[in-house]
């Protein structure tokens, strides 16, 4: 049975960067597309950024495209975002998840999530 578990997460001042990780266990993880998902309170969950399984391709939301950089370490079975130049908008809880597939482009196909991070951004 696939495991993510987050972690990472708090609050930071707005501009400022964090990097939160997830640590999958229970699967073969180089072998599955992986993504990253987030909801502030009172809306719905969005997809925020995809790598494939190998980490060659990337995929990004549009609001966070050019500040937040997914990448992965096959080796260690472990998932990252990092988020830069943060603002209140980016406040959310944030997931990652596993896909069926060994790539992905758009946010579906995804069939194991974590419980997610905090993460805080003030102004």
């Amino acid at each position: 049975q696939a495991q993510l578990v987050e972690s990472g997460g708090g609050s930071v001042q707005a501009g400022g960067s964090l990097r939160i990780s997830c640590a999958a266990s229970g699967y073969s993880f180089s072998r599955y597309c992986m993504g990253w998902f987030r909801q502030a309170p009172g809306r719905e969950r969005e997809g925020v950024a995809t790598i494939s399984s190998s980490g060659s391709s990337t995929y990004y939301a549009d609001s966070v495209k050019g500040r937040f950089t997914i990448s992965r370490d096959n080796a260690d079975n472990t998932l990252y975002l990092l988020m830069n130049s943060l603002n209140s908008e980016d406040t959310a809880t944030y997931y990652c998840a596993k896909n069926r597939f060994q790539n992905c482009y758009i946010f579906t196909d995804f069939d194991h999530w974590g419980q997610g991070t905090q993460v805080a951004v003030s102004s």
